[in-house]
């Protein structure tokens, strides 16, 4: 806010404050009453005027209060500072995360934390990239032409799929697949295991004999693909029905909806959480994303883990939602996964 005051900004975070407490417009005889400002009505109604016509704040009816916009929840987020990180916090978080059998557990784990501690929609999404590395993958057959295959990375990442193929595959031939990718490419990153694997195929096609065939189904089933599949994991958007989001009921539905869609949501972390690693990052308003969030806010962070995979930590919720305890739990939840070992 350049060229504001102290007395225009206290007034202005104290209109927010009230407003994240209650919901309710705010008019400037409660905020001279809170005493912060030492400010008389008529003092506050002027400097809410001026604030107004800036476009930090609207008036829903003529004879209510104000309601901060967008513009002011962001100047009243840039003001907040982060604290201190609490090393018993950090230390119950950390010891419920080893607790988990598997990463992808962890990161159920850490969106379940963070809806508790902010009552909001925790969000937690392992991101693999080109650099995760193979330890083992897994056939089996389950009849009628359909294999589930499984691929096992070196972080501990296990991701699964089923396919259905054109032509029959027993379980002899899918261990024979499986033993040859395994003593062939265990340790090597996976991108590098798929373009050899492709070289190699494309090499020996015309003599091929029938277990590398049925390796060349597999391999065009996306095989050595789903190793670098995003997974997200969602909690709590139940939590958004209480809250006041002026959204119809086609509009909540919607809304719903497009959670329910772990692409949409992975799109809206990785558009609005570009900061660098282990930087905070809050958007304000997500009505670019998707109109029924247009009312809506997102707290949360990026953080770098070993073995070729980095972790979105975030915190989806009101406009009017606590940023103070939400900005904590990202920060504590983000450094308690950080200082895992893999």
């Amino acid at each position: 806010m350049q060229g504001r005051n102290d007395r225009t900004i206290d007034i202005l975070h104290s209109i927010v404050k009230n407003y994240i407490h209650t919901g309710q417009p705010v008019a400037s005889v409660t905020i001279s009453r809170l005493g912060q400002n030492k400010s008389s009505p008529a003092t506050v109604r002027n400097v809410m005027a001026d604030l107004a016509e800036d476009g930090y704040l609207s008036q829903p009816h003529t004879s209510a209060g104000r309601v901060p916009t967008e513009k002011a929840f962001r100047s009243f987020v840039q003001s907040l500072s982060t604290g201190k990180l609490l090393e018993r916090e950090l230390e119950r978080i950390r010891e419920m995360l080893l607790g988990a059998e598997t990463v992808e557990d962890r990161f159920e784990s850490s969106s379940r934390m963070l809806t508790e501690m902010t009552h909001g929609v925790g969000i937690a999404a392992a991101i693999p990239n080109s650099g995760q590395t193979l330890d083992q993958v897994e056939l089996v057959s389950l009849g009628h032409q359909r294999v589930f295959m499984v691929v096992i990375t070196q972080d501990k990442m296990v991701r699964n799929r089923v396919v259905t193929l054109e032509e029959p595959i027993t379980q002899d031939e899918l261990n024979s697949i499986r033993n040859y990718i395994n003593q062939n490419f265990a340790g090597w990153i996976l991108s590098r295991v798929r373009q050899e694997l492709r070289q190699r195929l494309d090499a020996a096609r015309a003599a091929y004999d029938e277990i590398l065939k049925k390796l060349v189904l597999l391999y065009e089933k996306g095989l050595l693909d789903i190793g670098l599949a995003p997974e997200v994991h969602l909690g709590g958007a139940s939590n958004l029905v209480g809250q006041d989001l002026h959204l119809t009921r086609a509009k909540m539905r919607e809304l719903f909806r497009t959670l329910e869609e772990k692409e949409r949501v992975l799109e809206l972390l990785e558009r609005f959480l570009e900061s660098s690693a282990g930087d905070l990052g809050v958007q304000i308003g997500l009505g670019d994303a998707h109109p029924s969030m247009c009312e809506l806010s997102l707290v949360g962070m990026t953080v770098a883990l070993p073995g070729g995979l980095s972790a979105k930590i975030a915190v989806l919720g009101p406009m009017r939602m606590n940023y103070e305890r939400a900005l904590s739990a990202v920060r504590h939840v983000g450094q308690a996964f950080q200082s895992l070992p893999v």
